[in-house]
This record gives structure tokens, C-alpha cells and sequence, in this order.
């Protein structure tokens, strides 16, 4: 095992092992630390911890420092230990998670001469990621090498994977990734003897650790079977329909037609799963005519299109809050026991728009329509509700607004849909021959139109403005470019200034 490093500039001076810990809430990180601190004072050294507290994924994770002193070294005396981390002076990081990690090289805790750093490369999508009105995930490929780079070495795999395949926390695979690292002067017995003597969820945390530990040492573990999230399953009536479609299906474009499918299908039902085929069959008759050339707009057109006929409504949002497989979700999340008690409770505040919407398109029309109507029922909409769906009357509620489903076809809501989405698939069917990368653009600039209330209203707002100028842009030959950079400048703000700026830039106003 690796001895404590000595400061070479005075070798009568032994450095402290410096460690930082950063993990979100509910990651055990401060469990995790306690261990560090308890291996510690069993094995012959002094220990201070102490910690700066995060707001969860809003300002980053709480970081718990430890410093750990050989009690040898210091002779009886009280070494000065520091309370905070100190850039290009910390030898261990441990990182819940992959943006963590990158957290930590951005802090300067992570340097190439000294720092080890031991990092899950799962994502728990931070809040300005979440809130992006585009896609505003960050690029977890970016994320590694950033991490790669800074690190002396580094230790990076899907702890999260491993800490839900042997029922335990990611902090239990992190101290295994720790000891499997061989950075601390202790021997894996002692390791798992912390552990025992925490006396909480032993056997769970020791299997997690020896799963850690043995990826960090040997690079790479036996991975007990994990229940895929959001797995598509091809029932037999998803082959049977994708048998009898036509066109060309490359191995790009195959996946996202079966999720396509798959989603429509849960969504609503076997014909509207047909519907949708149906209308992907003259763009992928477009793209067969291309011969050997890529799918692109088969590809972006199967995906916009599912997400587009999968609108969220009062509907499907009722439905998936009440589906076992939810409840069953968070209590894996939150890690509840046989003998506690899960509530949930749901803040929901449902416009006259969103209720208008979902009832049938003549009754909708008149609330919406009517003054007096409409402000009686603004009125009662003004306050939103806090409904428990783990009592029975807040599930019967939601129950009742899920069991609309079969109705759906009938609704305003539906019916304005299926309208806009005809209109869209139109002219990208019309100006493919003309342009292809163009209609490949229009395809792709359909994802501003998502969520509901404000926020699809203000996404539909920015389609409508960038659809507008499709026509101005066909004979463009840097069309496609061009429509491309007014769908991200849409995504920028939530009141598309940006698109505004970059409409009268481009001389498209």
C-alpha cells in the first residue's frame, strides 16, 4: 500500500493526507466520510473532518474535507489540521457523480502531480440542465477527459449501477473504489472492519464495496443484472407493425422508430401507434429514394414526431403519477424499508386552458370562448392544490382524470395537435426534394415545442416564428444553417429575445 506523501522540500515535515468528498444529498457522503475518520483512528492516525454545505444540484454537493495525520509523526503534539480544502493541495477526491468530478478540476482540487480522484461516471442532471429550454445536458464525454486530464490518476465508473444492484449507496462502492485504489496506507480488512463497526446495513454496504473495490484494483467487477430504466420492449403487436412498414430502416433510424412506437403506444393506443407509422411512411420513402445516402430525416422526423404525438396533458400527467412502477420508483429512490411509510404529494395547479383542453373540443371552445365563463373558471384554477397520491383520495382523484384516456381523441387539445402536426410534417415532406438538409433543420427545430402550460405555450410562440421564415429559407443555400442557429438562439432565453436578435440579423423579419 502507498505511504503518506512526504513534502521532499523538508523531510523532517510529514503532510497530511488530504481528502475531499463531494456527494449530493442522500448519497451517504457523510457516512462516507465518517468511515475515512473511523479507518483512520484505527489505524494509527489522527483525523479531522468538517464540511461545507451545497444546496444539492443548485450550487453543487456538499464537500467533506479530511485530513488524516500519522499519530507517530506527530509526537505526542496536536498537528494543525486545515478546515477547507485547499486548491493543488488535496491527494484524494471522491465524487458522487460525474459533474462532481468536473466540479472539483474547475475548484483547482484536482491536479495532475498529486490528486487521485475517484468518480461515478453516472449524471444527475444538475438544475440549469434540467431548466434549459432546449437540450442542456452537458457532454459527459467533455466531462471525463476534463477529468482524465487534471487527475494524476483516475478511477471513473457507473457506481450508481453498482450501488443499485447490491441494494446500497454509491458512498459504500466509493469507499471500496477508495481501498481497491490502494491511495490510503490500510489494508482492505480494515476497510471492511469500518464498516461492520457502523453497524447499518452491513452485508448491503460490504457487497457494494467489494464491487468497488474490485473495479478500482483489477478494473473492472462482475456487474449483478440491473433493471434497464425506461426499457423499450418490443411486444409482439410492436414487431408485427414494424414488419409491415415500408421504406429503408437503417440501424440509426430502426431504434428510434421502435421507441416511437413504443411510446404512442403506451401513450394512447395500437391505432394510434399505427397513425404514427403511417405518417412516417412518405418521409421514409423520401429517404429510400436517396439511395445509399444516411436516414437523417427519417431519423429526426420518427423522434420529433413521437414526442410531438406524446404531448404531455392533464391526462397523461395523471396517468404517470399514479402508475405502480412510479411508486415503486421513488421508494427505491428514498430508500424506504418494509416498516416506514411513503407519502407523496403532488403540487398541481391546472390552468382553464390545460382543463378547457382536455374535455371535448366543442365544450372546451365555450370556456375558453365566453368571458364570463372563462373568468369563473380563471377564478376557481387561481390557486394550485397539493394532492397526496398516497392517500386514497388524492389516487382516486388522479384515477378519475387518467380514465379520460379512451376520450382523448375527442378533446380540444387533441384535436389542435394533430392539426399542427400535420401542418409540420407537410413542409418537411414538401421541401426535402428541394433542400434535404433544410427539411432535416425543420424537422429538428419541433423540439421547442414541449411541456405544457407557460412553458409549451412560450415553446409553440418561437415554432410558429422560426416556421414562419421556412419559406424565405428554401432557396437559401445555407438554409438548413441558418434555421439551425435560430432554433438555438430560441433555446437561449425563455422569451426569445435571442431568436428576435437573430431574426433581424439574418434580414428575415
Amino acid at each position: 500500500m502507498n505511504k503518506p506523501v512526504i513534502d521532499t522540500s523538508a523531510s523532517t515535515r510529514v503532510r497530511p493526507i488530504t481528502i475531499a468528498v463531494l456527494a449530493m444529498g442522500g448519497e451517504g457522503g457523510g457516512v462516507l466520510a465518517d468511515w475515512i475518520i473511523d479507518l483512520a483512528e484505527h489505524g494509527g492516525y489522527l483525523a479531522q473532518t468538517t464540511s461545507v454545505p451545497g444546496v444539492a444540484q443548485r450550487t453543487g454537493a456538499t464537500i467533506y474535507y479530511v485530513e488524516l495525520f500519522p499519530k507517530a509523526a506527530a509526537r505526542g503534539q496536536a498537528p494543525v489540521l486545515a478546515l477547507m480544502p485547499v486548491p493543488g493541495d488535496v491527494d484524494i477526491v471522491l465524487a458522487s457523480e460525474l459533474m462532481e468530478g468536473a466540479r472539483a478540476v474547475g475548484r483547482g482540487l484536482v491536479t495532475p502531480d498529486r490528486t487521485t480522484l475517484i468518480a461515478s461516471t453516472h449524471r444527475v442532471y444538475s438544475m440549469n440542465e434540467r431548466i434549459a429550454l432546449t437540450d442542456g445536458r452537458v457532454n459527459s464525454n467533455a466531462l471525463l477527459q476534463s477529468c482524465t486530464d487534471a487527475a494524476r490518476k483516475l478511477h471513473a465508473f457507473d457506481m450508481a449501477a453498482l450501488a443499485e444492484a447490491t441494494g446500497s449507496l454509491v458512498s459504500a462502492v466509493l469507499f471500496g473504489a477508495l481501498a481497491g485504489a490502494g491511495v490510503l496506507p490500510f489494508p482492505r480488512p480494515a476497510f471492511e472492519a469500518t464498516i461492520r463497526r457502523g453497524g447499518v446495513g452491513v452485508e448491503s454496504s460490504l457487497k457494494a464495496f467489494a464491487a468497488g473495490f474490485d473495479y478500482a484494483a483489477n478494473g473492472g467487477a462482475t456487474l449483478p443484472a440491473v433493471k434497464p430504466a425506461d426499457a423499450v420492449v418490443e411486444s409482439e403487436f410492436v414487431r408485427s407493425l414494424l414488419a409491415s412498414f415500408g421504406g429503408k430502416v437503417t440501424a440509426t433510424s430502426q431504434p428510434l422508430i421502435v421507441a416511437g412506437v413504443s411510446r404512442v403506444l403506451d401513450y394512447q393506443d395500437k391505432d394510434y401507434a399505427r397513425l404514427y407509422l403511417d405518417r412516417l411512411a412518405p418521409v421514409a420513402a423520401i429517404d429510400a429514394a436517396r439511395d445509399d445516402a444516411p436516414d437523417d430525416l427519417l431519423s429526426e422526423t420518427a423522434r420529433q414526431l413521437a414526442l410531438g404525438m406524446a404531448y404531455e396533458d392533464t391526462i397523461r400527467v395523471a396517468e404517470l403519477k399514479i402508475r405502480a412502477s412510479r411508486f415503486e420508483k421513488v421508494r427505491e429512490e428514498v430508500g424506504v424499508t418494509d416498516v416506514q411509510l411513503l407519502e407523496i404529494a403532488e403540487f398541481m395547479h391546472p390552468r382553464t386552458q390545460e382543463i378547457a383542453e382536455t374535455l371535448p373540443a366543442s365544450l372546451g371552445r365555450l370556456i375558453l370562448n365566453v368571458g364570463w365563463i372563462r373568468a369563473v373558471t380563471d377564478r376557481l384554477t387561481r390557486s394550485g392544490r397539493v394532492i397526496r397520491t398516497t392517500s386514497l383520495r388524492g389516487f382516486l382523484l388522479l384515477y378519475v382524470v387518467a380514465s379520460l384516456k379512451p376520450l382523448r381523441a375527442r378533446s380540444l387539445r387533441y384535436i389542435d395537435e394533430q392539426k399542427r402536426l400535420s401542418d409540420w410534417l407537410d413542409i418537411v415532406i414538401a421541401v426535402a426534394p428541394k433542400n434535404y438538409d433544410l427539411a432535416v433543420a425543420v424537422a429538428r427545430v419541433r423540439e421547442l415545442v414541449k411541456g405544457y402550460g407557460d412553458t409549451h405555450e412560450r415553446g409553440r410562440a418561437k415554432f410558429d416564428a422560426i416556421m414562419a421564415l421556412v419559406q424565405k429559407l428554401a432557396a437559401d443555400p445555407n438554409g438548413a444553417r441558418t434555421l439551425d442557429a435560430l432554433r438555438k438562439a430560441a433555446g437561449q432565453d425563455e422569451n426569445g429575445d435571442a431568436l428576435k436578435r437573430d431574426i433581424a440579423r439574418y434580414n428575415l423579419a
